[in-house]
């Protein structure tokens, strides 16, 4: 919690502030019972004892009395309307700097934390922190205020009772003890089950067809009800424990009332004590219980605050493995990829995922990568574009080793197509517009046309300023594909990759693309992740991977010769 208090220090004066509100309630709340006892020693019990009016004393201190709770409520709206906003703010700073430090993670990060877990942090975690920040902000200063401010004027009425507020405050703090080691460990298990439940309902989303296509529902509804169960058992659990803690804290605090009255009766008997001053020492005592109460119910919150910050500050303290050097050295040439003895192994993997990958690929001319399913084709953009970086050996870019580049400079100079078309909630326009903002509408009618996106487009009615659901879901996946060609061309990359990015597209809209690609990209370099030999056999250079490892390297008519690997793809695919 301590590394998260760094949040409160824009709202400072609001927080001073809020203590001078606090401090002005709580000692117009100690003032009062003073009051009280004077008007009943000195106004009500002296006209019944010697019997002289007392009314226009009365009526004085009782206007004092209404002055003083005037100033206690407005004191306490005051605290009210800016207590919230301290927490509000602190909140929204810090999911806006779990963003940020979420957005600098590379691929490495993100296979450490999962999405449903960055999710519930950035939700659920900061929640807790911001309930724990709105009550503390008033309670914080309140109660401590109030319990020693109590204990003083409650000495000030008596000082033979005060062993009952000792006691009252000790059997409490004894209970509180009790209770906090019990709901902990249950708080800590809760959070960690938010992110299982997160990652269920994920799952089942995403997966929702192929769940169907399966008749796979209740084998997924028992997943979710596993998991929804263990923290329905101990959200039970907690609320039972809680349940029992405030009647004991009720029961405190009525044994206490009457403790007050019975001792103090017998010392009004032996006239050691007014009645007056045994009320307001009642009051006093309440004030210092109710004051430690509130103090009990920031122990049982603050448990579950202090997990939440806690898996806050691991997303906070985390350093991005990826980071950009202290000086870009720049780019010497344009559109030049070199792979230079490259392996690579994903973290915690036994074998290289890449190894030994040495190839070159020129501005004009088609790159190709071609291999059966996990011999390294998509970890071969992901090391381009410096999602992760290189085990050993080195990557290139326009002749500067992306290592000694900033990332923002490094993927200015490249347009990347993904294997599954992303597209973001917004207008067919504002996704292709996505990387480069300023595209004029000519531009974008013609990447559009290019990417054979146009003629859909045009169809429907609105055009290019339709509506593209969350994650495209109201477009087929081709659609989407293209979409995603789009975009990338509409950003005038040096170089463009495209990481199978035909696979959902028919063959003759995909030959029909490559062939409007190359002309209006002729001075790109470009880079084709492909499993179907039709897309890449034009290519000037195609390289085969098994295994991580480079098996063949030349033109399709030289593979078909001098490499079997090749051959046997081509074969399976009826491509001579």
């Amino acid at each position: 919690m301590s590394k998260l208090l760094k949040f409160l220090k824009p709202y400072r004066w609001l927080v001073a502030l809020v203590f001078l509100l606090m401090m002005v309630e709580s000692m117009a709340a100690l003032y009062l019972p003073t009051i009280m006892a004077d008007i009943v020693n000195n106004g009500i019990i002296r006209a019944v004892t010697e019997g002289t009016p007392q009314q226009a004393y009365i009526i004085q201190r009782g206007l004092l009395m209404l002055l003083v709770t005037l100033g206690s409520g407005l004191a306490a709206i005051g605290a009210g309307y800016f207590a919230p906003r301290v927490a509000a703010g602190f909140a929204r700073d810090l999911r806006r700097d779990i963003f940020v430090k979420v957005e600098s993670f590379s691929q490495k990060e993100f296979d450490t934390f999962s999405a449903s877990s960055l999710i519930t942090r950035c939700t659920n975690d900061v929640a807790q922190v911001q309930n724990l920040i709105g009550m503390s902000s008033r309670m914080l200063f309140f109660a401590p205020i109030m319990a020693i401010g109590g204990v003083v004027m409650a000495l000030n009425q008596s000082v033979s009772m005060s062993w009952i507020i000792a006691l009252a405050v000790i059997v409490l703090f004894g209970f509180v003890g009790i209770i906090i080691p019990v709901v902990m460990p249950r708080f800590r298990l809760m959070q960690g089950l938010m992110d299982k439940l997160n990652k269920v309902a994920r799952e089942m989303l995403h997966g929702l067809m192929v769940i169907r296509a399966f008749n796979a529902q209740k084998h997924e509804i028992k997943r979710f009800d596993e998991v929804n169960t263990e923290i329905f058992d101990i959200s039970l659990f907690v609320a039972r424990v809680m349940g029992v803690a405030m009647p004991m804290m009720m029961l405190i605090m009525s044994g206490t009332q009457i403790l007050v009255v019975w001792v103090g009766a017998h010392q009004i008997a032996a006239a050691n004590l007014q009645i007056g001053d045994m009320m307001a020492f009642m009051q006093y005592a309440m004030a210092v219980i109710f004051s430690f109460m509130m103090i009990t119910m920031l122990f049982v919150m603050i448990p579950r605050a202090l997990v939440s910050a806690g898996r806050i500050a691991e997303v906070l303290d985390t350093e991005p493995s990826i980071t950009d050097p202290s000086r870009d050295v720049g780019f010497t040439e344009k559109g030049v990829v070199v792979f230079d003895d490259v392996s690579f192994s994903y973290p915690n993997a036994e074998t290289n995922a890449l190894s030994s990958i040495s190839f070159t690929a020129k501005p004009g001319q088609t790159t190709a990568v071609i291999g059966p399913t996990g011999s390294g084709k998509s970890t071969i953009a992901q090391l381009l574009l410096r999602l992760y970086d290189v085990s050993s050996g080195s990557v290139k870019v326009n002749g500067a080793d992306i290592r000694e580049v900033t990332q923002k400079s490094l993927r200015e100079k490249i347009g990347y197509v993904p294997q599954k078309g992303q597209l973001i909630s917004g207008t067919i326009a504002s996704n292709i517009k996505y990387g480069q903002p300023d595209v004029s509408d000519d531009e974008l009618k013609k990447v559009a046309e290019v990417a054979q996106a146009l003629s859909f487009i045009e169809e429907k009615e609105m055009g290019f300023e339709a509506e593209i659901g969350q994650k495209g879901g109201n477009v087929s996946g081709g659609q989407r594909q293209r979409l995603s060609i789009a975009r990338a061309l509409a950003k005038k990359p040096d170089i463009l990759v495209f990481d199978d990015s035909f696979s959902a597209l028919d063959f003759q809209t995909d030959l029909k693309l490559r062939q409007a690609l190359k002309s209006h990209v002729s001075d790109a370099t470009l880079i084709i992740i492909a499993q179907r030999v039709g897309t890449i056999m034009n290519a000037e250079q195609i390289l085969v991977l098994e295994e991580g490892r480079i098996v063949g390297r030349g033109t399709h008519e030289e593979l078909l010769k001098n490499c079997l690997a090749y051959k046997e793809i081509a074969s399976s695919q009826g491509v001579e």
